[in-house]
């Protein structure tokens, strides 16, 4: 078995090209049915707004590997200067279950996450090419900084401007950030909202706040899923996608939020797998808004922690367990 901590993953580095490609081809192999994923459940305790998440699962084709995430997330930890989320993967091989890696960061989780977000930029990019566009994101933490790094290597040569904007002061001093000379620091939300062709949030946000209509054409990336109030709904209604809607229409997610008031039913929506290998995104009319809505998918943190793990291998990197 093989030990990988945050630091082994970040000798081998983050290639975002690379590794949007890996959930590309995972979602082709959700498309043929190859996969196995149970709905993930939450353990709470005292402070329930704190949880621990379940999320195994199995994936075929070239990857061929099961496991199981386990993924604490505890948002007051900022307090006391303590990293809000902390994950274990474990990867069993497919045919024998036996365990053949334990990765150790949740640096691995964000690299997903961002990678799925640079997934859907690369779609809507096919059917609406970009020029100079403004990218505007709310939220500047590990998820926050990770999207960034990940549009600017990606799409950093079609982006005139990168709107951020985050509760605390935003202090980009000392940070070596490509294309920093685009960032445009603001003082509230709704600039950075209306300013931008793809907005994405990536906070930890207590309650929805964005209630105006967003950008005729833009792409809304919700990526911390609990950001926007459900009178946007009559905005983005014909052009909602999910990773998953079982998975995302619960834990008052902004989904189940128009579910229960606006009555979004799963028939409503298109998932990633539409998106990817039935081009549904060039169906939507230009002006339209499109919003993603992703829960999070293990087959995707087991797809990304394979790949980590062969590149491991190849430039032996990591540690050898009995």
């Amino acid at each position: 078995m093989i030990y990988l901590s945050e630091s082994d993953i970040l000798k081998i580095g983050i290639r975002w090209n690379e590794v949007v490609d890996v959930i590309e081809e995972a979602v082709g192999d959700l498309g043929r049915k190859d996969f196995a994923q149970p709905v993930k459940p939450y353990l709470r305790y005292r402070d329930l707004k704190n949880r621990i998440i379940a999320m195994p699962a199995f994936i075929g084709g070239n990857f061929d590997v099961a496991g199981i995430k386990w993924i604490a997330s505890f948002p007051d930890n900022i307090n006391s200067g303590i990293p809000r989320a902390h994950s274990v993967i474990i990867l069993n091989e497919a045919d024998t279950g036996r365990p053949m890696a334990v990765i150790n960061t949740a640096l691995l989780s964000i690299i997903r996450t961002s990678a799925v977000t640079g997934l859907m930029i690369r779609y809507f990019d096919k059917v609406r090419p970009l020029g100079k566009v403004n990218v505007g994101m709310t939220g500047w933490g590990p998820i926050g900084q990770h999207h960034y790094k990940m549009c600017m290597e990606m799409f950093g040569d079609k982006i005139e401007k990168f709107f951020l904007y985050d509760l605390r002061p935003v202090n980009l001093d000392g940070m070596d950030l490509p294309g920093k000379e685009k960032i445009v620091v603001t003082d509230n939300w709704r600039d950075a909202y209306t300013q931008s062709e793809i907005f994405m949030t990536c906070t930890v946000s207590k309650a929805p706040y964005i209630d105006i209509r967003p950008p005729k054409g833009s792409l809304q990336l919700n990526i911390s899923l609990r950001d926007y109030t459900t009178s946007i709904f009559e905005y983005v209604k014909d052009a909602i996608i999910v990773d998953d809607w079982e998975e995302v229409c619960r834990e008052k997610t902004d989904v189940e939020m128009m579910h229960l008031d606006k009555g979004l039913q799963e028939a409503g929506t298109k998932s990633i797998v539409d998106m990817v290998t039935g081009d549904c995104m060039k169906n939507y009319a230009p002006d339209q808004p499109i919003m993603f809505n992703p829960m999070g998918m293990a087959v995707f943190d087991m797809a990304v922690a394979a790949y980590y793990l062969k590149t491991a291998k190849e430039k032996k990197i990591g540690r050898e367990l009995d």
